[in-house]
């Protein structure tokens, strides 16, 4: 436990808080009844933080300091990045809330934060969030970041170390939460506490986790957005049952059945560059008389506008006046909520592990986003990757379990923006092929994602991969240069020849039968071994389908699938 917080902390830091945000979204999306009924509070905040996550890693690869960076360079970075990617009011007032702290070590450039300092850029944190609201309202985020930061401020005074610190913050956080149904009568109608409040608790919970160093995520959970390990609260009031509030595909109801929220009827988002600040001082007071949720943020050359009104073209027109409108966001509530009608036209986004899986993808048709171990697809890459194709219906392909929740997040997100969108589990990249393979335009996009699934699902797979360090597996303890014999996700046995372990894992695949098999030669395979895998099948089993393709993929010399 270390009594300072640094550069490596807050990268851990903003990883964990994406990995608690995406196993907890759709728990907080089930809140979401203020200020909008709309479903999206979880799914926006973990995508906010996902796109600023890969901005700052994009800009920071460019610059060659990843994993380098200072701890005032990380902040200046992510302050920027989080801004850009704010989605949604709740998005948009967290961009504030870290933008504040941020500046809080930007303005002091230190290379660590010690307690009084992460207490100090708590609180102006807090404040920067309350000051980017126009209508601050109790028993939102704002009161349970305020308190967070009040506890946090007061342990720092009383001379606390900055574990002390951090869970004075998160106590307080998480008693300010469930204070919030009384507080806002929507909240106390539903059963519920409010979402972005619950956000903003896990924010404090993973920092707590950080900085006692009782975190034990796996580097595939946070590059993958994987679960976590925060502790769960009871985030439903008085024995509600949060069935209903916000849930997308449900009418917002209150437990009475009476429906929740009577407000505008359209959310408008853009960022704002090419203006000044009287202007836009004059923009923000022609949004508040247009409507409500009025968040206005940034400066002084680019800044980021929410609204909700029942005119979005007023809305815009109002930002034209201004300066330069650019990524223009218009959703209807009604629709969010309600869900959309199946559409026909169908495109396909595919994660590929390798030079050659990807160009063989690009050939089928589909739009594909590199994906693998230690680099792993994330929701805003794959969401992008869903736009590009242009299509009303996708289905996407995400070619590895631990990118699948990435995967469903993108889905719910491009929902949201009227196209119909479908993850077909296919947890490998011979899955993946097995299901592009039945793709067929021609048949509604529900048809299709039955088919892909199936054929998808019936594929057996492994592979064979050599150890880099000793561990102990299901098979034993490895040591550094064993071969692996993987089979459906699992390390069955440990040998010493790959294209012994290859033909190992091929036998057990056959036991139930098959017709088809595909091997996908990796970037560190021998020349060679591929061929000489499926010579032994023709030799052995003439009556099989061999399929060879070079997949370049790191990791595996030898992918298998058996259909």
């Amino acid at each position: 436990m270390s009594d300072v917080l640094t550069a490596a902390d807050a990268r851990h830091w903003a990883l964990l808080t994406r990995a608690a945000l995406a196993a907890r979204r759709t728990e907080i999306d089930a809140l979401n009844v203020f200020p909008v009924p709309d479903g999206d509070t979880g799914t926006n905040l973990y995508l906010t933080l996902d796109a600023a996550i890969d901005e700052v890693v994009g800009s920071h690869e460019k610059a060659g300091i990843l994993g380098s960076a200072t701890l005032v360079e990380e902040c200046r970075s992510l302050k920027r990045a989080i801004l850009l990617a704010a989605r949604g009011n709740s998005g948009v007032i967290v961009s504030q809330l870290v933008g504040g702290i941020c500046d809080t070590v930007i303005e002091h450039d230190v290379t660590e934060a010690d307690a009084v300092l992460v207490a100090d850029a708590l609180a102006r944190g807090a404040a920067s969030a309350r000051a980017s609201v126009a209508h601050p309202q109790e028993g939102t985020i704002l009161t349970v970041a305020d308190a967070g930061a009040a506890a946090a401020v007061q342990a720092a005074e009383e001379g606390g170390s900055l574990a002390d610190v951090c869970e004075a913050a998160v106590d307080a956080a998480q008693e300010a939460l469930a204070r919030t149904p009384d507080q806002l009568e929507a909240l106390r109608r539903a059963g519920v506490v409010d979402a972005g409040g619950a956000g903003c608790v896990l924010l404090l919970e993973s920092l707590l986790t950080i900085v006692t160093d009782r975190w034990q995520v796996s580097d595939s959970d946070l590059l993958g957005g994987g679960p976590g390990l925060l502790r769960r609260d009871e985030w439903h009031h008085e024995g509600g049952d949060g069935s209903v509030a916000g849930l997308p595909g449900h009418d917002p109801l209150d437990r009475e059945g009476e429906r929740i929220g009577d407000g505008p009827a359209y959310e408008v988002m853009y960022l704002l560059v090419d203006t000044t600040p009287e202007r836009v001082e004059a923009l923000r007071s022609t949004l508040d008389d247009l409507g409500d949720s009025l968040l206005v943020v940034g400066g002084p050359d680019l800044w980021n506008v929410h609204v909700h009104v029942d005119d979005p073209g007023a809305a815009v027109e109002a930002g034209i006046a201004a300066g330069r409108p650019e990524r223009i966001r218009i959703t209807r509530f009604e629709t969010q909520v309600a869900g959309r009608d199946p559409v026909a036209t169908v495109g396909v986004v595919a994660c590929s592990a390798g030079p050659g899986i990807g160009a063989l993808l690009e050939e089928a048709g589909a739009v594909v986003v590199p994906s693998g171990p230690g680099g792993r697809a994330s929701a805003g890459q794959l969401l992008d990757a869903v736009r590009r194709t242009r299509a009303s219906a996708v289905i996407v392909l995400p070619a590895d379990r631990d990118t699948l929740m990435a995967a469903e997040v993108a889905a719910e997100a491009a929902a949201a923006d009227g196209i119909d969108t479908h993850v077909v589990p296919a947890r490998t990249t011979v899955q993946a092929l097995a299901a592009l393979a039945v793709l067929d335009p021609a048949r509604p996009v529900h048809a299709n994602a039955v088919a892909m699934t199936g054929a998808a699902v019936s594929t057996r797979h492994g592979a064979v991969s050599v150890a880099s360090k000793e561990a102990l597996t299901w098979a034993g303890v490895c040591r550094p240069g064993d071969v692996l014999g993987v089979v459906d996700g699992d390390i069955a046995f440990i040998g010493t020849d790959l294209a012994d372990a290859a033909t190992e894992v091929l036998t057990r695949l056959l036991a139930g039968g098959g017709e088809l098999v595909t091997l996908v030669a990796g970037a560190d395979a021998d020349e060679g071994l591929a061929a000489t895998v499926a010579a032994t099948l023709g030799h052995d089993r003439p009556e099989l389908e061999v399929v060879v393709i070079d997949g370049g993929q790191p990791v595996y010399p030898l992918l298998i699938g058996v259909e």
